[in-house]
């Protein structure tokens, strides 16, 4: 039984547990609710309505006075209790441990102290606007009245600047005055939310109003002074430049001018009618147009000093480049009959030429043009910069040919200066070879001799041919140079083998008779030596030396060194 017991007890504890743990999580929810709502009952509604009373209100003020005084009284009467009831039960599903219930009737309050949070805060906000409506109108009002006073002076004071919207800017001032005496019956009628309508609406048209006060005056002095007298300045400009022979039809600003003194007029007339704002924005436009076109007359003015200086030694440079093109043409042919030249290359006077040909053809034109005038200066220059630049571009072309030219002989002279050089090295190899006095020259040396030979021959013949192709030729003697070079490398080293071998030879015959082994070793030697086998030779007497001797070989090959390096 005891094994049973224990287990349900365990069960038992932890319901029990559980059901406390809910409880007091329901409890402390009870608790936070009733904060909140005892929390909303402080709110100092009632004092701000005992504020608000005390004021003379009418109409829609008194209006909503009312409607806040009713919900607060509806939410002491009957929305608080309510909610308390709800707690009430609440406390009771709790003690009851119904958590479900509970939870609902949770749920339920938390909606209705939000919605009641909703409606005091929208009250106190209303009764705060009321409060301080009263006290902004009366400040704005009165600045109202000030900038009504200022306005009016400034528009009998300065009419003309105001033009034909005098008339319309005076009417409707003139709406001011009812309005203000209308708030001020209202203020007294304790009206104040109206009154704020009012003011409000004043604050509108004020701002509108007493911006067209102090804009229309500078806008009109633009229209009809400042800009007429820049359209004038810039017709007796241009007309200047046309007179000194500036050709101009591509700016079109006669008729240009013509357009926009016809829509100064119509400007005017929509600042009579108050709409600045579209005329503001054009007069700008027409004041940036006007900066274009003095920048325009200026451009010209300047890019004729550029033609005038630039015209006479751009042709000069044009004719000097062509006939280098054509005297670099009939270099290229001469040197054709020497040497191969590639078809891209021998091309290149041949085109230029005819890009110069095109270009010189602009540029007689442009000169056409000047003559009579039908050019204008800033294309001119325009024109003028990109012919010196294709000019000199093509100079600098040809100019590098022309110098790929004269290296050909530069060229030619080198390569034959190197064959020169290396077949006289591979010559004095081979008497040093000869002068070793050697039993016989082994089959690869002999190999490489014949084969450094083969390709000097072959580069000589090159360099022989009629016309020259240069890039053959500097392969051929390339090849040449490795050969003789790889020949010469393979015929010192033979060399010196052989002097060490013999000196080896000499060196071991001192112990030719007195250790084992060693005239085997120099007779097996000798042998290799005679049969032109010097490496094998080498290896065998250096090997018997050393083990009588070490370091024998060192000091031999020293010798070697120092023997050859005198021959």
């Amino acid at each position: 039984m005891i094994k049973y017991i224990i287990p349900i007890i365990i069960v038992l504890i932890v319901i029990i547990a559980v059901i406390f743990v809910f409880r007091n999580k329901h409890l402390t929810e009870m608790k936070r609710l009733q904060a909140l709502k005892d929390k909303l009952q402080m709110k100092p509604v009632q004092d701000e309505l005992a504020k608000v009373k005390g004021l003379n209100m009418n109409g829609q003020t008194e209006e909503m006075f009312e409607s806040w005084k009713n919900k607060w009284e509806n939410l002491n009467d009957q929305e608080f209790p309510k909610i308390d009831a709800l707690i009430d039960e609440l406390r009771g599903h709790i003690d009851r441990f119904q958590f479900g219930k509970a939870s609902i009737a949770e749920k339920e309050i938390d909606a209705r102290i939000a919605d009641a949070d909703k409606t005091i805060i929208q009250i106190l906000d209303e009764l705060d606007y009321l409060v301080n409506s009263e006290k902004q109108s009366s400040i704005e009002i009165e600045q109202l009245h000030e900038q009504y006073r200022t306005s009016r002076k400034t528009l009998l004071a300065h009419q003309y600047s105001f033009g034909d919207a005098a008339r319309p800017l005076e009417e409707r001032l003139e709406l001011f005055n009812p309005q203000f005496e209308d708030y001020h019956q209202l203020t007294e009628a304790g009206d104040y939310l109206k009154a704020r309508e009012i003011v409000e609406h004043l604050n509108r048209e004020g701002q509108e109003i007493f911006k067209l006060i102090s804009t229309i005056p500078g806008l009109l002095r633009e229209i009809q002074k400042q800009i007429p007298s820049d359209l004038q300045e810039l017709r007796y400009g241009h007309n200047e430049l046309v007179d000194t022979g500036f050709y101009l039809r591509h700016l079109e600003i006669p008729e240009w001018i013509r357009d926009i003194e016809g829509e100064l007029i119509e400007l005017k007339d929509k600042v009579a009618e108050l709409e600045i704002g579209t005329a503001e924005l054009r007069v700008q436009e027409i004041r940036e147009d006007i900066d274009h076109y003095f920048d325009a007359l200026e451009a010209e003015y300047n890019s004729k000093k550029y033609v005038d200086q630039s015209v006479a030694p751009i042709g000069t440079r044009l004719h000097e480049v062509l006939k280098y093109t054509m005297d670099t043409a009939k270099e290229t042919e001469e040197v054709q009959k020497s040497y191969q030249i590639p078809q891209n290359e021998a091309a290149i006077p041949v085109n230029c030429k005819q890009e110069l040909t095109s270009i010189q053809q602009r540029y007689e034109t442009i000169v056409h043009e000047l003559e009579l005038h039908q050019a204008a200066y800033s294309m001119v220059e325009v024109e003028l910069k990109e012919i010196a630049n294709d000019v000199e571009r093509i100079f600098e072309e040809q100019d590098a040919f022309s110098d790929r030219l004269k290296n050909l002989r530069l060229d030619e002279n080198s390569a034959a200066d190197r064959l020169k050089k290396y077949t006289a090295k591979l010559r004095d190899t081979e008497r040093r070879l000869h002068k070793a006095n050697i039993p016989g020259i082994p089959d690869d040396i002999d190999a490489r001799l014949s084969e450094a030979e083969e390709q000097l021959f072959i580069a000589h013949n090159k360099l022989k041919a009629i016309p020259l192709d240069m890039p053959d030729v500097f392969e051929a003697v390339k090849t040449a140079e490795i050969a003789v070079n790889e020949t010469t490398k393979h015929v010192d080293s033979m060399i010196e083998d052989v002097k060490l071998v013999e000196l080896l030879i000499q060196y071991g015959n001192r112990y030719r008779m007195t250790k084992p082994g060693m005239d085997e070793s120099l007779t097996e030697a000798e042998d290799a030596f005679n049969n032109k086998r010097y490496t094998k030779a080498l290896e065998i007497a250096a090997k018997a030396v050393e083990n009588v001797e070490p370091g024998t070989i060192v000091k031999l090959e020293e010798i070697v060194n120092e023997t050859l390096g005198k021959a």
